[in-house]
């Protein structure tokens, strides 16, 4: 048990570190987005479970829009504690800047792998997770290169008695890696959200998310309001009895 403890007070202890502190001198960039979603979910059994989530971003204080995307998940839970899951995403950007501006096509896949446990009331995870980009139809000669990166991931969640409303918080930290650029640590965000159970009818999701970019001469804070409908659909398996 101390060392879970130790591992996620580690794990938070350096995003807010890497997050919030920089050398030398720079100038902050800020903006407000809103992310908002519709996904479906499907619960096979207790192992397997696929999602498929509509989204829509936006930026530039949620006055234009930054991306929308399809994105396709599996996630399997075969083990105790356990969770091993992938995510393939279709993704439209919207590029306003340089000049060549339009939207933009880019394919995107993750694999994740998860640990979690509880403690009391509280319910801890930790996360870690590849993922890997590219713009389609462009290739390196057009100067495209896929950026791959690595997130370290922890949050803690707590069960209130007789409230619906369950808080959870979590730290990220991106790590970027690309053949024209250096290995580093590039953003870090922090998000506190909750979610309400509407039952039969899916249920409803919202959060609160910080997000600060590294290692760069203009980081760029931004700060994002999300909202997200899930419905879930679990399948029934008959079991035979005598």
């Amino acid at each position: 048990m101390s060392m879970k403890k130790a591992l996620m007070t580690g794990l938070l202890s350096i995003t807010f570190v890497i997050g919030f502190s920089q050398q030398g001198q720079w100038i902050e960039v800020r903006d407000m987005e809103t992310w908002s979603s519709v996904g479906f979910e499907l619960d096979l059994n207790k192992k397997w479970s696929f999602s498929l989530e509509e989204q829509l971003r936006l930026k530039s204080n949620s006055t234009e829009v930054d991306s929308y995307f399809t994105e396709f998940g599996l996630l399997y839970k075969g083990f105790e504690h356990f969770e091993f899951g992938g995510n393939l995403r279709y993704q439209s950007i919207n590029d306003n800047k340089g000049k060549i501006q339009g939207y933009e096509t880019h394919f995107r896949y993750n694999l994740d792998l998860a640990y979690f446990h509880k403690i009391d009331r509280f319910k801890l995870k930790y996360r870690i997770r590849y993922q890997n980009r590219n713009e389609v139809g462009v290739d390196e000669l057009a100067g495209d290169y896929a950026i791959s990166k690595w997130r370290l991931k922890a949050s803690v969640s707590y069960n209130i008695k007789k409230w619906k409303l369950d808080p959870t918080f979590s730290a990220e930290l991106f790590r970027r890696s690309q053949e024209t650029t250096v290995t580093e640590f590039d953003r870090v965000r922090m998000t506190l959200g909750t979610k309400y159970d509407l039952k039969k009818f899916g249920e409803i999701k919202g959060f609160y998310r910080i997000e600060k970019e590294l290692n760069t001469t203009y980081p760029k804070t931004t700060h994002i309001w999300g909202l997200a409908y899930v419905y879930t659909l679990k399948i029934k398996t008959k079991t035979n009895g005598n």
